[in-house]
């Protein structure tokens, strides 16, 4: 079991910056693969970035390549999300995943543990 807990939402403008973080609460966080999802008022859980548990390969959804930047720290359990330049449209709950080796970085069904998330409103 692992218990992952997001911070460092808020309310901020267009064009303005952010990082998250999820904490996770085992050691054994360096074995996961770990992902960022949103969801939007409305809409469905979307995808958003991945990072494989050795830092090897990272992935990103489209609207998001170039402002975004997944990284972890292995040692302080912590996986980040860096948001730059954000847009009204980046507007949604954010949630931190785990999951093993198997499955794909995409589909939010092939995550096994989940955190609260974290509220991130950009306004215009």
């Amino acid at each position: 079991q692992v218990q992952l807990v997001e911070s460092g939402g808020g309310l901020v403008q267009a064009g303005d910056s952010l990082r998250l973080s999820c904490l996770a609460s085992r050691r054994t966080f360096g074995s996961y693969d770990m992902g960022w999802f949103r969801q939007a008022p409305g809409k469905e859980r979307e995808f958003v970035a991945f990072i494989s548990y050795n830092n090897g390969r990272t992935y990103y959804t489209d609207s998001v390549k170039g402002r975004f930047t997944i990284s972890r720290d292995n040692a302080k359990n912590t996986l980040y999300l860096e948001m730059d330049s954000l847009k009204p449209e980046d507007t949604a709950v954010y949630y931190c995943a785990a999951k093993g080796p198997s499955g794909g970085a995409y589909d939010s069904t092939d995550y096994n543990y989940w955190g609260q998330g974290t509220q991130v409103t950009v306004s215009s």
